[in-house]
């Protein structure tokens, strides 16, 4: 069995959990590698010949794994080190535990929808991203509202003059789209929810898509310039009259659920006390 633990270095509780994590691997014979979670390469490297893939850290830990598995359907394990961490199942001082039950096959794999995100330049130049939780078609640094075009596959949704738009998966629904008044959907579903962030004068908000439609978020002005941010994590500079096209990816991220995991809407409860109000 070959096990990966990607971290996140700057968190001083990390060392203790990485070491027990790999006096695991060693007494019970498996081969182990560790990497920090915001080294793409190595973690993709890593992802080769792998079983599973261990997160230590918080949810924006998880996101930048994720984005370095990429395609490789390597299962991820959450080990939550972050406050809230919705993305993780297991509280540090279950380790050893759900790494017993992966072992024993008392786990499911949970597949949770990706989404495909391409920008496409003014210049006809074609970028291409990937998501596990959402992208939004932003402001820049300034207060200042921009006008987006949404259509859906070939009809026109709506224009928004707002300070964002959003396009989430399920698992990204609790996240920047449901701060904007967004609904939360089951994170099996295979949907994206697309929803506007403080839009001026707009009836149309929060509306859900299949994952056979194809999303553009059309940038029309942006006095203040704009930015695409993916998963919250990085930021693109893009400018007007350029476009972001998204669709649902066929190769989920595989999350390892060990048995007795607290259900989702339970955690969902459990998770949203431990938010500031």
């Amino acid at each position: 069995m070959r096990i990966g633990f990607a971290y996140n270095p700057t968190n001083p509780a990390v060392p203790e959990v990485l070491r027990r994590g790999q006096a695991w691997c060693h007494a019970h014979g498996a081969d182990a590698w560790d990497s920090a979670a915001d080294d793409r390469e190595a973690i993709t490297r890593g992802c080769e010949g792998s079983d599973l893939v261990c997160v230590l850290g918080g949810d924006g830990t998880f996101l930048r794994t994720a984005r370095a598995i990429g395609d490789s359907s390597v299962p991820t394990l959450g080990i939550n080190m972050g406050r809230v961490g919705f993305l993780a199942k297991v509280e540090p001082d279950g380790l050893e535990g759900a790494l017993d039950q992966v072992v024993a096959g008392d786990f499911a794999v949970e597949d949770r929808l990706r989404i495909g995100v391409t920008l496409i330049r003014d210049s006809g130049e074609r970028e291409e991203h990937a998501c596990l939780n959402d992208v939004a078609v932003a402001r820049g640094e300034r207060v200042r509202l921009i006008q987006v075009e949404v259509e859906v596959g070939d009809s026109h949704m709506a224009t928004y003059v707002a300070d964002a738009v959003v396009v989430a998966t399920p698992t990204g629904s609790t996240a920047y789209s449901f701060s904007a008044g967004g609904a939360i959907l089951d994170p099996r579903l295979r949907n994206m929810i697309i929803t506007p962030v403080a839009s001026y004068l707009s009836p149309l908000h929060s509306v859900v898509v299949g994952e056979d439609r194809v999303v553009r978020l059309n940038l029309r002005q942006a006095g203040a310039g704009a930015q695409i941010s993916l998963d919250g994590q990085w930021e693109i500079p893009m400018a007007a009259g350029e476009t972001v096209e998204v669709r649902a990816l066929a190769a989920p991220l595989r999350m390892v659920e060990p048995g007795g995991s607290t259900p989702f809407y339970d955690l969902l409860r459990t998770k949203a006390s431990l938010l500031p109000y």
